[in-house]
């Protein structure tokens, strides 16, 4: 990212972001981005002082932006950029608000990509198999090495070096085997867990062990701004949780290092190195498992979103969907009728003799 001589300027913007509007890390990072971009480019056009910038500037900026940027972006950067003029205004940066009357590039209202629900039934299950079959593999791994290490004793002509040869690829196998059923039921358990609940990647990522709550089947969820909230989730989801705790976790758990081992030692899930999972290994779970599902290709949000429009197809209220999914605004959640609308209507073009 390229330095500008405005960054004390956008440091001291995104620390009252931060303080007073509780954004999250990764909103603060995208404005800073955009702040930073923008500046940059009127200081090669030799802006040195912040009064200087005029609408017209603003309007040229958006011009050069949106060649390379879709909408979305677009009305996130000029947002920031919008904030931040109207901040510098305030605190006596700028003697005006060029900003002011900047206008947002409308997004084209574009509804969400969904799964059916027998689409997201066959997800669940072929994940749910991969499980069986890699214990199925695992048990009979252990059973060979057992067996290996039992015919081994029996024969009192070979030695010990021959013996301890043959034993060390069958536990090679053995600890290949458990690896991979441990990965299995993980990528189970977030499949489940992502559609039971329809939380967002980051949330799944950044949730501990003591977020879970058994007992009454629900999770503590930190969402957008951190702010919290408790998601129920079903009994399937239970049991791919509870297998994963007991039996997936700790396999993974034990291939840390010391240092990772501490600083994962709460997260609810585990990486192949037995740190905390990120964002990027778990939409690579959700795409890799639509293939070999042979569902369209979904990201997370596209689970998510599936599991708030079947939620309403089942009769929930808009909103208690809209608490579960964390949306601060009950707009953003009508989205999903809309597609069960849609849903319906190619439904009864279908069945209907008469549509």
């Amino acid at each position: 990212m390229s330095s500008t001589q405005f960054d004390g300027d956008i440091d001291s913007f995104v620390s009252y972001l931060k303080s007073n509007r509780g954004l999250s890390a990764n909103t603060l990072k995208a404005y800073r981005a955009d702040l930073t971009a923008c500046l940059h480019l009127f200081e090669l056009r030799g802006v040195t002082d912040l009064n200087e910038i005029t609408l017209d500037d603003l309007r040229s900026w958006v011009a050069v932006e949106s060649r390379d940027h879709a909408r979305s972006s677009m009305a996130r950067k000029t947002v920031a950029v919008r904030g931040f003029f109207a901040w510098a205004y305030e605190h006596g940066l700028t003697t005006t608000d060029p900003a002011a009357t900047l206008m947002t590039p409308s997004i084209p209202s574009t509804l969400p990509a969904v799964l059916t629900e027998s689409q997201a039934e066959q997800l669940l299950d072929v994940a749910e198999h991969a499980v069986a079959t890699n214990q199925y593999k695992d048990d009979g791994g252990a059973a060979a090495a057992s067996g290996s290490g039992k015919a081994a004793g029996k024969t009192a002509d070979k030695s010990a070096d021959t013996v301890n040869r043959s034993e060390a690829p069958a536990r090679a196998d053995k600890r290949d085997n458990a690896r991979v059923t441990a990965e299995s039921q993980r990528n189970a358990a977030i499949l489940e867990l992502l559609y039971a609940t329809g939380i967002r990647v980051a949330e799944l990522v950044s949730m501990d062990i003591a977020d879970i709550d058994f007992s009454n089947r629900t999770i503590k969820v930190t969402g957008k701004g951190n702010k919290q909230r408790v998601v129920p989730f079903g009994l399937p989801a239970q049991r791919a949780l509870e297998t994963w705790l007991e039996q997936g976790r700790p396999v993974l758990a034990r291939t840390a290092t010391d240092a990772v081992k501490s600083r994962a030692a709460n997260a609810l899930f585990l990486g192949a190195r037995g740190g905390r999972i990120d964002q990027r290994i778990a939409r690579d779970i959700v795409h890799r498992a639509a293939r070999e599902a042979g569902v369209p290709d979904i990201s997370p949000h596209a689970l998510r979103h599936s599991a708030a429009t079947h939620i309403l197809d089942g009769g929930a209220d808009l909103r208690e969907v809209q608490e579960m999914l964390g949306h601060s605004s009950l707009k953003t959640t009508q989205r999903y009728t809309h597609v069960s609308i849609e849903q319906l209507k190619n439904r009864y073009g279908q069945a209907f003799p008469r549509a």
